[in-house]
């Protein structure tokens, strides 16, 4: 059965709130974590995301497809990974001259169910007020007891190990064999900008499934380890901690993002929490402690570290602060070439006032 602009669909909140609106993408029922990304632009960036694996995502802005996609320039990862999409007006139509085809197809041969026609502002607002919880989007089902019983079957991201689900099978490279420097990149559920900001960089890489042990890693004898971004509570990877805990150990550059931050954190004896509602937009005031300098970043996460914690810490030291509620942002470790950052300097399409951190690793590399 195709979508059309009068299919009706559902979504369930756990709490027991309910919404109608219309059916996008795939018909059919499907269901995660939701939550709310205020990004302007750069849906196609945010729905092939591996850290949003296993969540629903609420757009904020008004209009979501009207620049169509394009299937791999845009594309952070080899697939569409969210668990369904929200929105207010979906375009069935398109008007970028370049791209590939309309966001519909796209959501639909991924198999995505989706939902528009909702308000929004009202949703958010509620998630704002109550935090993340599950939901369920169908474009089949309208008995509620069913819904209900549909939503209970998904599991709490709190306490979910999904890194070794996204991450790739099997070790490969990337960038020029010639180049300068050589990083080693653990794979955690790594978007392809953050990839090629290092290959830009005069960089080779070999990127390694998450559960690749140390050994394997460094037998390839990198100048750095590179902890990448992904999905779920990193409170559920002691092998990740491990791997990192031996990078840290081999007294070579070590640089983290967002989930890397994390598992780097927990290295140095400091613990996760998950967030009320989490940060997932392109617009979050980040404070450089080193440099007293500001800067708007591009975020996606829904756990941080214990800022008590890494205050009051012998082994790491903050460095970054988030400017709207004072969590963590970054922080490096006392005593070695070791750093990361809770946002994404990568950030495409944008902003790219954080992209310096690449080129300080790639200094601490020299």
């Amino acid at each position: 059965m195709k979508v059309s602009e009068s299919t009706p669909a559902v979504l369930l909140l756990q709490d027991g709130t309910l919404f109608h609106g219309k059916a996008l993408g795939k018909i059919g029922t499907h269901g995660g974590e939701i939550c709310f990304n205020t990004g302007m632009t750069g849906y196609q960036e945010i729905y092939t995301d591996p850290s949003y694996s296993g969540q629903v995502i609420i757009n904020t802005t008004a209009h979501i497809g009207n620049y169509g996609v394009i299937s791999q320039e845009e594309a952070e990862s080899n697939q569409v990974q969210i668990a369904g999409m929200v929105c207010n007006e979906f375009a069935s139509l398109h008007s970028r001259a370049t791209a590939d085809g309309s966001l519909q197809d796209y959501l639909a041969d991924a198999g995505i169910v989706g939902i528009s026609g909702i308000d929004t502002r009202a949703l958010v607002r509620h998630i704002r007020t109550q935090g993340v919880m599950n939901c369920l989007i169908s474009s089949e089902i309208s008995d509620l007891a069913t819904l209900k019983a549909e939503l209970a079957k998904i599991p709490s991201m709190e306490g979910l190990e999904l890194s070794s689900q996204v991450c790739t099978k099997q070790a490969y490279f990337l960038g020029n064999p010639s180049a300068t420097y050589k990083i080693g990149v653990l794979d955690l559920g790594v978007k392809k900008s953050i990839l090629t900001n290092f290959t830009e960089r005069d960089c080779y890489l070999q990127v390694f499934p998450a559960k690749t042990p140390f050994a394997e890693i460094a037998a390839w004898s990198p100048d750095g380890y590179f902890v990448s971004n992904g999905p779920g509570d990193p409170a559920t990877m002691p092998y990740a901690v491990e791997t990192v805990s031996q990078f840290l150990a081999s007294d070579k550059p070590v640089f983290g993002i967002c989930l890397g931050h994390q598992i780097l954190a927990q290295v140095c004896g400091l613990s996760t929490y998950k967030m009320h509602n989490g940060h997932r937009g392109l617009n979050h005031p980040v404070k450089n402690l080193v440099t007293g300098l500001s800067e708007i970043t591009s975020q996606n996460h829904g756990f941080a570290v214990k800022m008590d914690e890494l205050k009051s810490s012998e082994k790491a030291e903050l460095t970054h602060i988030n400017l709207n509620d004072q969590t963590v942002e970054g922080l490096r470790v006392k005593g070695r070439k070791a750093f990361s950052v809770q946002h994404h300097p990568e950030a495409s399409p944008g902003p790219h006032d954080s992209r310096y951190l690449f080129d300080q690793f790639v200094d601490l590399l020299k």
